[in-house]
């Protein structure tokens, strides 16, 4: 959930590219995204990380947009911050789903210390490029944790990622391999906790489903593992607290080019922030993790019962 720049001509070079293959996600629409920023005359294109609970965000601003009549290009599964912040940046995606801390130290302000989602979304508003802005962030969070299997918690009678400090050495920790870089990850984890794992395992981002399995089994002993994913109750996974606040708070907030999202869009964006709970987030991605359940029917579903779709 966490993504860093990597320049101007990337940024272009990866939107072109992005043109040409359709993104993924079973995007609708066609031609040039850099020719397509107007919110209503014009397509509005919006894009999704390349993990499920980011494309399912997507559908449901994709459908709440084309709900008020604005005429949407799905670009999904494009890949982690360090790819699509800069298509945002330069115009290429017009619309994209955030969570404000994570935006917030990894891509705009990495010296940030916010916490609450007040400071993260002055933070944010504070030092975003000119080209961007943030909308109405919702009540819904999505944080990244240290999770743990119960087998390890009982062992070491774990409760919060502080109990960690005198057996990290033993502890195999794995997650996206982005997190063994940011603050709001091992770079963190030893500046607030001290802690020096054993070993961590990289894997990609939309492997959730694999670092849950190998908890299970106990090939790892800990995770980076979202709050929303159902699998963590399912198995009776532990996520520790985290006291010195290495996650900072992770509201969905959509992520928007300025000029590419005109009145009608913007307040169909913030009616779904405006509806959107934790709760809420939760109950769609068990339907879509557990149930197998498809993103654009779950999002249909949800926008229908807000109010907010046809």
């Amino acid at each position: 959930m966490i993504r860093i720049v990597r320049g101007a001509v990337l940024g272009v070079v990866a939107a072109l590219a992005l043109a040409a293959c359709g993104g993924g996600g079973g995007g609708k629409g066609g031609g040039n995204p850099l020719d397509q920023k107007s919110g209503g005359a014009g397509s509005v294109v919006v894009g999704s990380a390349n993990f499920p609970e980011s494309q399912l965000l997507g559908e449901l601003y994709a459908q709440a947009l084309e709900a008020k009549g604005v005429k949407v290009t799905r670009k999904f599964n494009i890949g982690s911050r360090e790819v699509y912040y800069d298509q945002v940046k330069s115009g290429a995606i017009t619309v994209m789903p955030e969570y404000n801390g994570a935006l917030l130290t990894t891509s705009v302000d990495k010296s940030s210390t916010a916490v609450t989602t007040a400071d993260v979304n002055a933070g944010l508003k504070a030092k975003l490029p000119p080209t961007l802005e943030i909308l109405d962030s919702s009540k819904a969070e999505d944080k990244d944790s240290v999770t743990v299997n119960s087998q390890t918690a009982q062992k070491y009678n774990l409760k919060s990622i502080a109990d960690l400090k005198p057996v990290a050495g033993q502890v195999t920790i794995a997650g996206p391999s982005e997190f063994k870089t940011r603050e709001q990850g091992l770079v963190g984890l030893q500046k607030r906790y001290g802690l020096t794992f054993k070993k961590f395992q990289s894997f990609d981002a939309n492997a959730q489903t694999t670092l849950v399995k190998l908890l299970t089994n106990n090939s790892i002993q800990a995770a980076d593992l979202f709050t929303t994913d159902p699998t963590i109750a399912q198995n009776k996974l532990v996520v520790l607290q985290d006291p010195q606040n290495v996650f900072s708070a992770q509201n969905v907030t959509p992520l928007v080019y300025k000029s590419g999202v005109n009145v009608t869009a913007q307040a169909a964006l913030n009616a779904v922030s405006a509806k959107l709970t934790t709760q809420d987030l939760l109950t769609m991605m068990t339907k879509l993790v557990i149930s197998k359940d498809d993103a654009s029917a779950v999002a249909k579903d949800w926008l229908k019962q807000a109010g907010l779709g046809g």
